[in-house]
C-alpha cells in the first residue's frame, strides 16, 4: 500500500467525491422535478439515469483531453523554467539511444521497447494513445447520454424530439463542452507559468526550493 499510495489515495478521492456526486445531484434533480410538479426518483434510478451520465462524462472527457494535449504539447512545446518542460533545444521525440528503444534498449526495459517494428511504434506511443482513446469514448458517452437528457428536457415543455446528428450542433452540447475545456486549458498553463517561480518543497511537480528560475526540466 505504501508502495501505490498516491494511486490509492486519488482512487479513494476519486471514489468519494462520485458517491457524492450522485447523492447531491439527485437533491438537485428532484428538487427541480418538485419545482415543475414532477415525481421524485429514487437514488438507484437517478445513477443509471442520461443525467447523470452526461454530468459525470462532460468532465471526464476534459480532463483526459486535457492530458492527452499536454502529453503531446511537451514533446515540442517548450516553457524555460517550467519543471513541466524540457530544456530549450530538446523539443522533439528524441534519439533510438535517449529513448532505450531496440538496440538501445537495457535488459530490464520493457519487452514491446526491446522488438523493434510496430510493437515498439504502438508502445512509444501508448500513453498518447490511450488518453486519446479515453477522452473521445468519453466525449461520445457525454454526447449520448446529453441527447436523451436534451430530448426528456423538451418533452417536459411538449416540444418534440431532435435527432442526435441536430443535438451536436445545439448550444447545450457545446456550452457542456468548451466550459469544461476553457478550465482544463487555464489550470495546465497556470501550472507551467507558476512553477517557474513558485515552490512546493518535497514534490516532484515543482523544482526544487533553491533552484534558479531558469532551471528548465529540474524536479524536486
Amino acid at each position: 500500500m505504501r508502495r501505490n499510495s498516491l494511486t490509492l489515495a486519488f482512487g479513494a478521492l476519486f471514489l468519494g467525491t462520485l458517491i457524492a456526486q450522485a447523492f447531491v445531484g439527485l437533491a438537485d434533480f428532484n428538487a427541480d422535478q418538485v419545482a415543475h410538479h414532477g415525481d421524485p426518483i429514487t437514488l438507484w434510478r437517478y445513477v443509471r439515469s442520461s443525467s447523470f451520465a452526461v454530468d459525470v462524462l462532460e468532465n471526464w472527457q476534459s480532463e483526459y483531453l486535457q492530458f492527452f494535449l499536454f502529453i503531446l504539447g511537451t514533446v515540442w512545446l517548450i516553457q524555460r523554467g517550467s519543471p513541466e518542460s524540457k530544456e530549450p533545444g530538446k523539443g522533439g521525440r528524441e534519439s533510438e539511444r535517449e529513448q532505450k528503444i531496440g538496440e538501445h534498449a537495457e535488459p530490464d526495459s520493457p519487452k514491446w521497447a526491446r522488438v523493434g517494428g510496430l510493437r515498439t511504434v504502438i508502445y512509444s506511443n501508448s500513453l498518447l494513445l490511450l488518453m486519446g482513446f479515453i477522452w473521445l469514448w468519453a466525449w461520445a458517452g457525454q454526447s449520448i447520454a446529453g441527447h436523451v437528457a436534451y430530448n426528456d428536457e423538451r418533452f417536459e415543455h411538449q416540444q418534440s424530439a431532435i435527432s442526435y446528428l441536430a443535438y451536436l450542433g445545439t448550444p447545450d452540447f457545446w456550452n457542456r463542452t468548451v466550459q469544461n475545456w476553457q478550465s482544463e486549458f487555464l489550470a495546465v498553463g497556470s501550472m507551467a507559468v507558476l512553477a517557474v517561480y513558485l515552490r512546493q518543497r518535497g514534490s516532484p511537480e515543482s523544482k526544487p526550493v533553491g533552484a534558479q528560475h531558469t532551471d528548465t526540466g529540474v524536479e524536486g
